[in-house]
């Protein structure tokens, strides 16, 4: 049976309804002292096309505003605005480099179950001026009008240009590991 466009559908990832996390982790001799940070990411916007009988041909552009990480740790005001700071204007420099762009280049899909699969997606990641390939593993399920898509990826600062954070004469450095968290909600537009 020939594919057709009518078969294709876009989905929107509803960034309300879903979660979309970063960790960081604390290094050197003092870091027992110190905590290793989670930033929800907020700022997402998404193209996401596909046909959920097909997912090989799937098409996903995801944007990510770089200045839209939001602590999530319970730390005081002051350390907060700090953290954030540091995040933004030292390590992502988000003046320089405002947005993070993931776009698939293919995929690979085993159905698990009616409307579930394991996917696993390889892309291209511009982050901080540079852009590597990447794959990402990922569970999907539809229901309805509506795809989630949940996982975990690592990735390296280094890989990307990013300046480790260190602090205490660097007692305390930042890990060149960061752990990705998602379950992200996407509705099929009409």
């Amino acid at each position: 049976m020939e594919k057709t466009e009518a078969s294709t559908h876009l989905y929107v990832i509803d960034a309300r309804r879903g979660r979309f996390t970063v960790q960081a982790f604390a290094g050197g001799l003092l870091s027992a002292f110190a905590h290793n940070p989670k930033f929800a990411i907020r700022g997402i916007s998404s193209d996401i096309r596909l046909d959920p009988e097909d997912l090989r041909a799937a098409a996903l552009r995801m944007e990510i505003r770089a200045d839209s990480l939001e602590l999530l740790d319970q730390v005081n005001d002051k350390d907060r605005r700090e953290i954030e700071h540091v995040t933004r204007d030292d390590v992502l420099e988000t003046a320089t480099y405002p947005t993070i762009v993931f776009e698939n280049t293919s995929v690979s899909a085993t159905r698990t179950a009616d409307g579930q699969y394991s996917v696993g997606l390889e892309g291209d990641l511009s982050l901080h001026g540079v852009t590597r390939r990447l794959k990402v593993p990922a569970r999907i399920a539809f229901t309805g009008d509506t795809l989630r898509a949940r996982g975990e990826f690592s990735l390296k600062q280094t890989d990307y240009r990013i300046k480790l954070v260190a602090v205490a004469g660097g007692a305390i450095k930042a890990k060149d590991g960061l752990k990705f968290s998602f379950d992200l909600v996407a509705r099929k537009q009409e």
